[in-house]
């Protein structure tokens, strides 16, 4: 529990976090199922690793935790994801768009079909999600959408076209869902975070030392860490934690914000 929160403030809500089998995602999901938050993961993964995680939210922390294997590249699939939620629990009181995938290579050698990917999973997945969520969250005169966005929401870096225009698009649309929940109790704020060692990073960057021609050592020390003037990793428990803000009551009043977390990266 963050300093100064109430006890019990997030106790017996509910929440879809999506891409939850593994770094950020499964951070706030963890963060969120100690706050007695009853949990929704999605994702991919090896199946029997996932219903472990899932068990062990449930077991650890006295929630309900349920898993729903959506791609949420797929309107569809997303419309079932939120339709389960909703069996399930009764309602959602807490949607976190954490599902993210990157690619990285020059504009002019982008692959036509990675881009459109990356711009579904990235962004267009918390269009269908939110759609889907909001009007209940409006009705009951309470919500928290939570969009995990990234540094790149805020400035743009070389050879990641379609996630940085995506992620920009999510800062968007956080401020438009934020206006249009404004007067129903229902906030919408974007967390950005810098570089976390997630597996989604760690993947990238052989992909980063390809494209600018340098070692996979010279990626972290010259590119990533580079950009943020703390010369660390931001951790996941640190974006966890301003989640768990976020979701809170105390947070009522914050809404429509782009919030970095980011080592002052976008300081410069």
């Amino acid at each position: 529990m963050l300093p100064g929160m109430l006890p019990g403030t997030l106790n017996g809500k509910t929440a879809i976090v999506t891409g939850s089998t593994s770094g950020i995602g499964l951070g706030i999901a963890t963060a969120l199922a100690a706050e007695g938050v009853d949990v929704v993961l999605n994702g991919f993964g090896d199946p029997a690793e996932i219903e472990r995680q899932r068990a062990a939210l449930a077991d650890a922390h006295g929630v309900r935790a349920a898993y729903v294997a959506s791609d949420m590249a797929k309107p569809a699939e997303i419309r079932c994801l939120v339709a389960e939620a909703e069996r399930r629990f009764g309602r959602v009181d807490i949607l976190v768009n954490n599902a993210g995938i990157q690619h990285v290579a020059k504009i002019v050698d982008f692959p036509e079909e990675r881009w459109d990917q990356v711009i579904a999973i990235n962004l267009s997945a918390a269009f269908h999600t939110t759609r889907l969520a909001l009007p209940a969250m409006k009705a009951r005169g309470f919500g928290r959408i939570i969009n995990v966005a990234s540094a790149h929401a805020l400035v743009a870096s070389p050879f990641k076209s379609a996630y940085v225009a995506a992620k920009h698009g999510v800062a968007g649309l956080t401020k438009t869902i934020a206006l249009e929940g404004a007067e129903f109790g229902v906030t919408a704020n974007a967390i950005c975070p810098g570089y976390v060692l997630t597996p989604l990073v760690e993947k990238q960057i052989p992909d980063t030392a390809k494209a600018r021609g340098i070692s996979e050592a010279a990626v972290v020390r010259d590119v990533l860490l580079a950009a943020q003037p703390t010369r660390k990793f931001v951790t996941i428990d640190e974006v966890a934690a301003l989640a768990i803000y976020l979701a809170s009551d105390a947070a009522g009043s914050t809404t429509g914000t782009i919030i970095p977390v980011d080592g002052g990266w976008t300081a410069h």
